[in-house]
């Protein structure tokens, strides 16, 4: 690449400029906010609350830890979190966006969680909290929309203490020729009209399927959190690989 010329990437099948994606995710999620856990619920008949729970079972949280649920949206993580580390614990919900971050705070608040949880707008790739300061950090379903993936996984690295334990959840690709066509067909062809339905915004919802499309699979991204510094990295498929959870250490 020639000095001065601008890096670019992609959003969904379209390449932009690199600068630019940041922005454009941030459209997507301003947008699909206030409908965002009704959405949840619809697209994957309920199955997120599984893949959720096993994370937080895997996390092995304890009291008095400090976790960091990162892209963490309307707080289902950290509400679960929030119980488990109790009031000696910390757990801090950080979003990029700010829109998913105020209707997150709402739920939690309106939920009576106010104690231990605070809230941090932060961008994955320069998170702005101290060195080896997190017992756990958790991102789920947000990394496929960072624009560095790589400098994210290393800044979550910086922060995390030794010891501790990252887990990434992420749709991923499943393992079966007829599950890829089956879920093909529902991404690209249900998906966006349960977006228009429900959210009167489809466009996101072909964005989200083409960004799970674009998103490195498993082995790949095993592989990247090696590369950033993790160690005794592997994941775990579920419902046939349609998502899988990561998990890596830092020592």
């Amino acid at each position: 690449m020639s000095e001065g010329e601008s890096k670019s990437t992609h959003f969904g099948y379209k390449t932009v400029e690199a600068d630019k994606k940041a922005e454009l995710v941030a459209g997507v999620f301003h947008s699909v906010a206030a409908k965002y856990d009704i959405m949840n619920d619809v697209m994957s008949f309920g199955i997120h609350r599984y893949w959720k729970r096993y994370t937080i079972e895997v996390s092995g949280a304890r009291p008095g830890m400090k976790v960091l649920d990162l892209a963490g949206g309307t707080g289902d993580l950290t509400a679960k979190f929030s119980h488990l580390v109790g009031d000696k614990g910390e757990v801090v919900l950080a979003d990029i966006n700010d829109s998913m971050l105020k209707v997150g705070r709402t739920k939690l608040r309106d939920k009576g969680i106010v104690n231990n949880v605070s809230y941090v707008q932060a961008n994955a790739e320069a998170l702005p909290f101290p060195d080896n300061h997190f017992d756990i950090i958790t991102i789920a379903f947000g990394l496929r929309n960072v624009t560095d993936k790589d400098a994210a996984l290393r800044s979550m690295n910086r922060v995390l203490k030794p010891g501790g334990k990252l887990l990434v959840l992420e749709f991923s690709k499943p393992q079966h020729e007829i599950m890829r066509k089956v879920y093909d067909l529902y991404s690209f062809k249900v998906l966006p009209k349960m977006g228009e339905f429900i959210t009167k915004d489809a466009d996101s919802y072909e964005y989200l399927a083409e960004s799970i499309r674009m998103h490195p699979d498993q082995d790949t991204l095993k592989q990247m959190m090696v590369d950033a510094g993790f160690e005794q990295c592997d994941y775990t498929n579920m419902t046939d690989g349609i998502v899988a959870l990561h998990r890596g250490y830092k020592f």
